[in-house]
């Protein structure tokens, strides 16, 4: 299933790439790689297509670990960072950044990486501060929970104190985009993924244990504390460069890592969350900017956050009845 996920990837990028309004032929693509210059494809595919297709591939992955490692950390499918604030956070700092300051491209990047963090500290402090029970899974969600509702409120208050044109701009990476891909922003998504990955693969026995609950992952010589600590932190780090890059793309963290689970049969793994969290973003940008505007009367094409968000509102739905139906079981 893991290579399946792997050959769906790969067809997807290539047909972001290749199809669309602007079509290009597998050799003329090679010929294009190879640094020949071809009018109109060279422009269209090596500074537009290929780089907004590598951003997609990139913080699908990001997305699809950040959230299965809250979610397998803190055994529960609600806990990603786009349900406890963590993605809200980084989205007042970078409306904050637009806005108050005005600041644009890198440094509401550097904003929203700085926001991400900071309300992961929060959350992380206050959760801890208010009691070490056998709750505390549950407690980081609500208070996250909280803290999302706040930065809502924050981002709200924002965007109806500035003018049209900046509220327009904010508006387009509150909810997703890969429009302004580039291979700068490329560059720094794939500096941060080669150092953050290696710290994923080594935590990854850890978190295997702490699946299991603190006791036991105790038990099998996983020091929670530390172990969990470097989880978060890598976990935002992750989460935080993809929203940087693209804005907050609605429930790929979310959806990625119960859809591994179904695909696998229950034991999900994070290669397998990764390659779920590149197919979502792949398949939704293509429909966002190719298949959905054919059915709009103006023929806009939609920020990709629109698509997955969509996708992700009805499992979320789902997700809480059910969950609500099991606990009354119980």
């Amino acid at each position: 299933m893991v290579a399946a996920l792997g050959a769906a990837v790969v067809i997807l990028f290539f047909v972001n790439v290749l199809l669309g309004s602007y079509t290009v032929t597998i050799p003329d693509f090679f010929r294009l790689l190879g640094g020949a210059d071809i009018p109109g494809a060279s422009f269209i595919v090596m500074e537009n297509k290929l780089p907004r297709a590598v951003t997609g591939t990139l913080i699908g992955v990001a997305f699809g670990l950040a959230g299965t490692i809250f979610q397998t950390m803190l055994r529960n499918p609600l806990a990603s960072p786009d349900i406890i604030g963590i993605s809200y956070g980084a989205s007042a700092s970078a409306v904050a950044a637009m806005v108050v300051f005005g600041l644009t491209g890198v440094a509401v990047s550097m904003a929203a990486m700085i926001g991400a963090l900071a309300i992961a500290l929060l959350i992380y402090l206050v959760s801890h501060r208010s009691g070490a029970s056998g709750g505390a899974s549950a407690r980081l969600i609500l208070i996250g929970i909280g803290f999302a509702a706040i930065m809502q409120a924050v981002v709200g208050y924002l965007m109806t104190r500035t003018d049209i044109r900046t509220a327009q701009g904010a508006l387009v990476w509150l909810n997703g985009s890969l429009n302004s891909s580039n291979w700068d922003r490329v560059a720094v998504l794939a500096a941060s993924l080669v150092l953050l990955l290696p710290a994923v693969a080594m935590l990854s026995r850890s978190l295997r244990g702490l699946e299991m609950g603190d006791d036991a992952a105790a038990g099998l010589g996983v020091r929670v504390g530390p172990a969990r600590l470097g989880l978060v932190v890598t976990a935002v780090l992750l989460a935080a460069v993809a929203t940087a890059a693209a804005g907050p793309v609605a429930f790929v963290a979310f959806l990625a890592g119960p859809i591994a689970r179904r695909l696998l049969g229950g034991a999900g793994s994070l290669v397998a969350a990764a390659g779920v969290g590149a197919v979502i973003v792949l398949a939704a940008d293509f429909a966002a900017a190719n298949l959905i505007p054919m059915f709009l009367t103006n023929g806009t094409a939609l920020p990709v956050g629109v698509v997955t968000g969509a996708l992700g509102a009805p499992f979320l739905l789902w997700l809480l009845v059910t969950t609500n139906r099991v606990g009354r079981g119980g």
